[in-house]
């Protein structure tokens, strides 16, 4: 089962990414862009998603992945459920969800032209 310490261990020292704590729940975000944010039970994590793939994802490992609530779905998120992920897998989520809230130059910096 995947950790919120896990996930910060991935996630601490990213340029220009910071960790808050809002209301009770750990967040990642740049400026002011959350793209990591953790239930407060800490057992599911919503991280940043496209739209256009979370339908595809949801779809095929429902056991892993859900929509968030309804009045969430306009923003690109997808919801994780922690027991069911592996860390290989969470590492993979939680970068490609800090590319997303980054300049693509920072990106490319920290994780090479992947995804350009």
């Amino acid at each position: 089962m995947v950790t919120v310490d896990d996930v910060r261990a991935v996630l601490t020292g990213l340029p220009r990414s910071i960790e808050v704590l809002v209301h009770g729940r750990v967040k990642f975000r740049v400026g002011q862009l959350v793209y990591v944010a953790f239930s407060k039970d800490e057992t599911t994590m919503g991280v940043a998603m496209p739209k256009e793939e979370r339908a595809v994802l949801v779809g095929a490992r429902p056991d892993v992945f859900f929509l968030p609530r309804e009045s969430e779905l306009r923003f690109n998120w997808v919801e994780v459920r922690l027991a069911a992920l592996d860390p290989d897998e969470m590492r993979e989520l939680v970068l490609d969800a800090w590319r997303m809230v980054v300049p693509k130059r920072v990106a490319r910096e920290v994780l090479g032209p992947e995804g350009d």
